[in-house]
C-alpha cells in the first residue's frame, strides 16, 4: 500500500471540548481510532497501520503532551509530503462553558497542577484556578489551532458534533471546503467562523405572522426574502466578496474555510442565505452547509 492510500485524522483541541466525542463518532464511521497518541510516535504508528493494510486512521492529541505538540505541525508536513492525507481537527469552547463541563463532572483539568492555587480552596479561587489552566492550554494549543479546521462545540449537543465531524471528513482531501454555517446572535458568535456576516438588518419574517413558525427552508419564506431588494443585495455582496477571495484563500493553502451568516434567532434571514450561498458555490467548491440553532432541535 502506497503512503498516498492513508488518511490521518487528527483531532486536538481544548479539554472538555468533546474530543472524545469527535474519536468515536470517526470509530463509528470506519477510522482506526487512538487517542492520546504521543506525537513523536506518530510516524511509526503511521507505518504499522500502512504494513497492516488500513487506510483511514484517526488520533486524538491534547495538552498532556504538551512537551511534544510543537513537534506536531513539522510531523503532519512530513506526512503530507510523503502523500498522506492530513485532516487536521481542532475542537473548541469557550472558557464559560469549560468551566460549566469541568464543574458538572469534577474532573481535574489536565494542567491544573501548573497553576497557582490558594491553600484555603474556595469556590472563587478554585474557579480561577481552573480559569487560569484553561488560557494556559489555549496558549499551548494556540499553533496547532491555526493549522486545523475549527469546530466550536460551545452550544452544540453531542449528537450535532458527531454529526459536523462526520460531514467534515467525509468532504474530498486536497481541496478547500467551504462552510455555511446559520447560527443566532442572541446565542452567541461561533468561534469557529472565519468570516461573519450580520445580517439582522434586513426584513424579519418573523414579524410575519404566517411565516413566523417557519424556516428559512420552507418555500413561503423563501418567497418572501426572494422579494426583498436589501436581501438579494445582502446575497450578492457576500458571493461577490468570498469569490475575491477564495482562490487567494487556497494559495494559502486553506483547508477548510467557515462563512457564519448571523440573524437575531438563526431560523429565517440566516438560514435563507446560507441555502442560497450553498446552492450558488456548490457547483464549483466543495461546500457543505449547517444550522446551529435548527440543527439542535432537530437533535433534541
Amino acid at each position: 500500500m502506497e503512503w498516498s492510500d492513508l488518511e490521518i485524522v487528527v483531532i486536538t483541541g481544548m479539554s472538555g471540548s468533546g474530543k472524545s466525542v469527535a474519536l468515536n463518532a470517526l470509530e463509528d464511521a470506519g477510522y482506526y481510532c487512538v487517542d492520546n497518541l504521543p506525537p513523536e510516535l506518530l510516524r511509526q504508528f503511521a507505518e504499522l497501520v500502512r504494513q497492516n493494510g488500513m487506510t483511514r486512521i484517526a488520533i486524538a492529541m491534547d495538552v498532556r503532551s504538551a512537551s511534544a505538540l510543537p513537534q506536531l505541525p513539522g510531523l503532519l508536513r512530513v506526512a503530507q509530503q510523503m502523500g498522506v492525507v492530513v485532516k487536521p481537527l481542532f475542537l473548541d469552547a469557550t472558557t464559560d462553558t469549560l468551566v460549566r463541563r469541568y464543574s458538572e463532572s469534577r474532573r481535574k483539568h489536565p494542567l491544573s497542577g501548573q497553576v497557582t492555587q490558594t491553600a484555603d480552596g474556595n469556590a472563587q479561587d478554585e474557579r480561577r484556578a481552573l480559569v487560569d489552566a484553561i488560557e494556559l492550554e489555549r496558549e499551548l494549543l494556540g499553533q496547532l489551532r491555526e493549522l486545523s479546521h475549527v469546530i466550536d462545540s460551545s452550544l452544540i449537543r453531542p449528537a450535532q458534533l458527531q454529526s459536523y465531524v462526520k460531514t467534515l471528513i467525509a468532504a474530498p482531501g486536497g481541496q478547500l471546503t467551504l462552510v455555511f454555517e446559520s447560527f443566532a446572535f442572541k446565542r452567541g458568535i461561533p468561534s469557529d467562523a472565519d468570516f461573519v456576516f450580520d445580517v439582522r438588518m434586513l426584513p424579519n419574517p418573523h414579524y410575519e405572522h404566517a411565516l413566523r413558525e417557519l424556516t428559512g427552508m420552507d418555500a413561503p419564506v423563501a418567497d418572501y426574502l426572494r422579494q426583498q431588494a436589501s436581501v438579494l443585495q445582502m446575497q450578492e455582496q457576500i458571493s461577490q466578496f468570498l469569490h475575491s477571495w477564495l482562490d487567494t484563500l487556497v494559495r494559502d493553502h486553506r483547508s477548510y474555510v467557515t462563512v457564519a451568516i448571523g440573524c437575531t434567532g438563526g431560523q429565517h434571514r440566516s438560514v435563507y442565505l446560507v441555502e442560497q450561498l450553498y446552492a450558488h458555490f456548490h457547483p464549483k467548491w466543495n461546500t457543505l452547509k449547517r444550522h446551529r440553532e435548527m440543527d439542535a432541535i432537530k437533535q433534541h
